[in-house]
């Protein structure tokens, strides 16, 4: 059984008018490729998924602001249910970062770290990173080195695909979709 779904990269999607989509993007978008109710049930099974993987040891929850954070409440909402709800739990801590590779459309040569002073308290915790797009690999490179020297017990790292909507955005715009959609390439 897989661990994962995988949506083919030609993958047809649904048609905006099936869906909600606000005026003001019509325009920009092709199509919807996850719709809302889809990301909701598979990031339940991804919650219990990681509570089974990462369970039994403290977890501290490292969300890569800006794109991250609607997925990553979500994430933690299931999470705290299956803690609430379980005759077996885990500590969950929650620590925002961000890191800037980008400039406009542009990826430039260099990562920035922002935030993670309290990065230090790292040490033997399981650590579950909540990251936006994994494009070229740099940025979470950057970080899972600046993690690594923290000594975490463990570190695993939830990815999504380059899409818009659901947070994800394209320069700043796009994040108060509620679905993950294509976005055409008219930018």
């Amino acid at each position: 059984m897989a661990s994962y779904l995988q949506i083919p990269d030609d993958e047809k999607g649904h048609d905006l008018d099936l869906f909600c989509v606000p005026r003001h993007y019509e325009n920009d978008l092709d199509k919807v490729i996850i719709p809302h109710g889809f990301i909701m049930d598979r990031t339940e099974r991804l919650a219990r998924d990681i509570i089974q993987d990462m369970g039994g040891h403290h977890i501290v929850a490292l969300c890569v602001l800006k794109g991250g954070y609607k997925f990553f409440a979500d994430l933690l909402d299931y999470i705290k249910v299956l803690n609430h709800n379980s005759d077996k739990s885990v500590p969950l801590t929650v620590d925002f970062i961000r890191i800037k590779s980008y400039c406009n459309d542009k990826s430039t040569n260099s990562v920035k770290v922002i935030g993670g002073d309290e990065l230090s308290n790292l040490s033997g915790k399981n650590v579950l990173i909540v990251e936006d797009i994994v494009e070229t690999g740099r940025t979470m490179q950057a970080l899972l080195s600046l993690l690594s020297k923290c000594n975490p017990k463990m570190i695993k790292v939830v990815p999504d695909a380059f899409l818009v909507g659901y947070a994800l955005d394209h320069n700043e715009y796009f994040r108060d979709l509620s679905v993950s959609v294509g976005k055409s390439h008219s930018y």
